[in-house]
């Protein structure tokens, strides 16, 4: 069922028992799906919203070209068992006189939010609204934008929002690479070479699995990677704690990731891999 209004919503979700969310911004994949099937497993009713944010986006990004196929969305979502689309516009989002956002300091203040400025105010803001609008038992969400991921727990957190956030492991192509709606950006070839940045959070998880903690060594060994392909051009390479701080030595904090963005055949791709002291061949 396609839903496009609050009201509308309200009404379908009235009495439907443990609501599950997956917040996207539409042309849904596998990963995103996975994300479905998970819900599907813990709730009664499974929304899915569809709303490509204008609030996430800067100046120079591609809120324009982002890919849309609602068709291809409602197979996608329908197949993974949703029960309703919730797709609203912007107007309904963002009606004449919105004037609020939400900013949540901290853990969106370096990496993307160095990178992107605004991004993440952008993000906490629809998603706060989603939350308020669907009022979800459950919200679920990908690792693969870890840094969104800890914004959006110390949102939840820090603002008593009655629902639990699930994150869910990054679904990756045979190649390694990070699924993401942006790849359809790239030709099959580009794809394969993209792969690269899957390899280089491994190598950085070896080393460190071996008991590297010295960030600069554990960060070289990742460089070593990517400078083995010349289309990467790199935003950073960063291993960070639980508080997604830099610091120059790690411990052994569960916790512990590396990410990396960086912008290949003209596309910004992102993707993290977890640190474990346990095993250096994890993926995530």
């Amino acid at each position: 069922m396609v839903v496009t209004g609050p009201g509308e919503l309200r009404a379908v979700l009235a009495g439907r028992g443990r609501v599950g969310l997956v917040p996207t911004m539409g042309y849904l994949h596998e990963g995103h799906a996975a994300l479905m099937r998970r819900a599907r497993e813990v709730c009664d009713v499974l929304v899915v919203s569809v709303f490509v944010n204008p609030l996430q986006f800067g100046p120079a990004e591609d809120l324009a070209s982002y890919p849309r196929d609602l068709e291809r969305d409602l197979g996608v979502a329908g197949g993974a068992g949703a029960d309703v689309l919730f797709t609203p516009d912007a107007g309904t989002m963002y009606p004449a006189g919105f004037d609020t956002r939400v900013v949540v300091s901290g853990v969106s203040e370096g990496l993307d939010g160095a990178s992107r400025p605004g991004h993440f105010t952008g993000v906490a803001t629809v998603v706060l609204k989603l939350l308020n609008l669907v009022r979800p038992d459950v919200a679920f969400f990908g690792e693969k934008d870890w840094q969104q991921l800890a914004v959006l727990r110390q949102m939840v957190r820090d603002l008593n929002v009655a629902v639990d956030v699930v994150g869910l492991p990054t679904v990756r192509a045979p190649s390694g690479l990070a699924l993401s709606s942006r790849n359809s950006y790239l030709r099959s070839e580009q794809l394969e070479r993209a792969s690269v940045l899957s390899r280089a959070l491994r190598a950085v998880q070896v080393r460190y699995a071996a008991g590297e903690r010295s960030a600069d060594r554990l960060r070289q060994a990742g460089l070593e990677v990517l400078q083995t392909e010349p289309e990467v051009t790199l935003d950073y390479l960063s291993v960070v704690g639980r508080d997604m701080q830099e610091r120059a030595v790690m411990d052994n904090d569960v916790m512990n990731r590396v990410l990396i963005a960086a912008r290949m055949f003209g596309v910004r791709l992102i993707d993290n891999m977890p640190l474990d002291p346990a095993h250096g061949h994890p993926g995530a």
